[in-house]
């Protein structure tokens, strides 16, 4: 078990990411919480998000930004050296030759901040998480 030092809470893993307090209750909120190098990242996916999906809802879960529509969701997370991008995991796994460039998991990628934001990259993830759930409520 490891303790933060900060707010006293236990976790299973040693430096477990976590908010100390009150969790951010929007995702503005959450984008100035952040360190400067991760400010300029996050506001760049938050804007590819809104421009591929028109009309996605953005809201606080998990303690971090969560973008909806259609029964198909996008959230991320702001780690130490990368953002935490958690996806549908077929989109993963269909769009895996792509990632290369990536650490991936079953439903995360993670781009790190010492590389600019791989746009097309991500653009395709996010139309082929949404354009795959629109073509199932058909």
């Amino acid at each position: 078990m490891w303790t933060c030092p900060k707010c006293g809470r236990e976790f299973k893993r040693t430096n477990q990411g976590h908010y100390c307090g009150k969790a951010p209750e929007s995702v503005d909120e959450y984008i100035e919480l952040q360190a400067a190098e991760a400010q300029a990242y996050i506001t760049e996916l938050r804007k590819l998000i809104a421009r591929c999906v028109p009309d996605v809802k953005e809201r606080i879960a998990w303690s971090m930004p969560f973008f909806e529509k259609d029964n198909c969701s996008i959230s991320f997370a702001v780690c130490k050296n990368h953002i935490s991008l958690y996806i549908d995991q077929t989109i993963i796994e269909k769009m895996k030759p792509q990632l290369n460039e990536f650490a991936i998991n079953k439903n995360a990628i993670y781009p790190t901040y010492d590389k600019a934001l791989p746009i097309h990259v991500i653009e395709d993830i996010v139309k082929q998480c949404f354009e795959s759930v629109r073509y199932l409520n058909l």
